[in-house]
């Protein structure tokens, strides 16, 4: 371990709303939505920091925080190690009338809090991506260079990457030039087909990013973000920012030649086919490494059961599916899927390429293809859904990509009805233009 991790606080913003998730996040933020059959999304980048050997977290909330802040204290309680904590931390409009007006606002207004605990570095990660990272490898790289701040990078196909900060580097890799989320990205020298893509992940020296987190705020025209104006204003003053190759970070317990994996499931499609990517027999992203846990709530469940083999009738089975502790598949198929804790799969119901979140119910003679399923719903018998575009997106969300959002705390029932599961009263069809 480096000797001057001590030094370094780590700051994870997790106060997005995650618009382009709904209805997911309707109810929480997008750090806090459910992924893998038992983790939330936050759990990756702190599992990331823990292993790596930082263990002064302070979290940033905002938006609808509530089941974050539940799920931090008590999955992530490590208060009991001298000088370690990982502290959820609500917006409190501490230097003014306003809440949080940007990523880099959200941390200008915790400098206090900051301050006291007197660190030389400062990390500022983003806490809504799904990926493995050696976290010290990066900040080796950072203290070796003596740079002022540091930018985790990734090549990244261009015809997709203007969804993202793209980074331009010289052959030292200093950041020359960096453009938030531009209509056109620009390619990296030699590969025209990619674009260094920004992964908001930050080192900076604790003073230089006070004073610049200062000026910003000083600036009327800014919207106090961080790729948008910070990162590119210390480029333009000529402060001296490395970009770090994330392609290079090798986590152990990872085969040397296995590419890494980073995803940023900001939309409903990319959360879909993330979770998908860890079901396969070499999934692209693998949970079962045992060098590099993945951390969550440890809760006191029993063991997923498959019951019934009454051949030519019924059989619970489950094939390339991730299914959680405490689920029953009771005579049914599931395939190609992920299935959340307690999660009731009734006889004769058929799944594929589904992703069902905790305390579902899903009845007798069900059929589920491509649909999204959130936590507490209740399928009522014979529902089939996934099958008919147009029919599913009059009743409810259904993505680009055509996966099926069913909302949280409802009794779909087989005639379209649906019902609020806590006050019986229906539920109106979803806008599906918030997708």
């Amino acid at each position: 371990m480096l000797k001057d991790v001590k030094d370094v606080q780590v700051i994870i913003m997790a106060g997005g709303r995650g618009d382009r998730l709904m209805p997911l996040t309707k109810d929480r933020c997008k750090p806090a939505v459910p992924f893998g059959g038992r983790y939330r999304i936050i759990d990756f980048v702190l599992s990331n920091f823990l292993n790596s050997g930082f263990n002064k977290v302070h979290v940033l909330t905002q938006y609808k925080a509530h089941s974050l802040i539940v799920h931090i204290n008590r999955s992530w309680n490590i208060s009991g190690v001298l000088d370690a904590y990982v502290n959820p931390i609500p917006a409190q409009q501490r230097t003014g009338d306003d809440w949080y007006l940007g990523t880099a606002n959200s941390v200008y207004q915790n400098l206090d809090i900051i301050r006291s605990f007197m660190p030389e570095y400062i990390a500022v990660f983003g806490g809504d991506h799904i990926y493995k990272m050696d976290v010290s490898q990066m900040f080796a790289e950072f203290l070796e260079s003596g740079a002022d701040a540091m930018v985790s990078s990734i090549p990244y196909p261009t015809s997709d990457s203007s969804r993202f900060g793209i980074i331009e580097v010289n052959d030292d890799w200093d950041i020359v030039a960096f453009h938030e989320k531009p209509t056109n990205p620009p390619s990296m020298p030699n590969n025209q087909d990619m674009s260094l893509v920004s992964m908001g992940n930050y080192f900076f020296k604790a003073d230089i990013l006070r004073n610049v987190l200062i000026d910003d705020m000083r600036d009327p025209e800014s919207a106090h973000d961080f790729g948008k104006n910070v990162i590119p204003g210390m480029v333009k003053d000529g402060y001296r920012i490395k970009a770090y190759d994330f392609s290079r970070n090798r986590v152990p317990g990872e085969p040397e030649n296995q590419s890494v994996y980073w995803r940023d499931v900001g939309t409903a499609d990319c959360y879909y086919e993330a979770n998908m990517d860890l079901r396969s027999v070499h999934p692209k992203f693998n949970l079962y490494n045992r060098l590099w846990p993945i951390k969550s709530l440890h809760r006191n469940l029993p063991p997923a059961k498959f019951v019934f083999a009454d051949w030519g009738e019924r059989y619970g089975q489950a094939i390339d599916s991730i299914i959680a502790a405490g689920a029953i598949i009771s005579g049914a198929t599931v395939v190609n899927s992920v299935i959340g804790s307690n999660v009731f799969i009734h006889s004769y119901s058929e799944l594929d390429g589904c992703i069902v979140l905790d305390h579902a119910d899903v009845y007798r003679g069900c059929r589920l293809k491509n649909v999204i399923v959130d936590k507490y719903s209740r399928l009522e018998e014979g529902c089939e859904i996934g099958f008919d575009s147009e029919r599913d997106g009059k009743r409810f969300t259904v993505t680009p990509g055509g996966v099926t959002i069913l909302p949280k705390n409802a009794i779909i029932r087989a005639d379209g009805q649906i019902l609020d599961l806590i006050t019986g009263q229906e539920i109106f069809p979803p806008l599906n233009d918030r997708v």
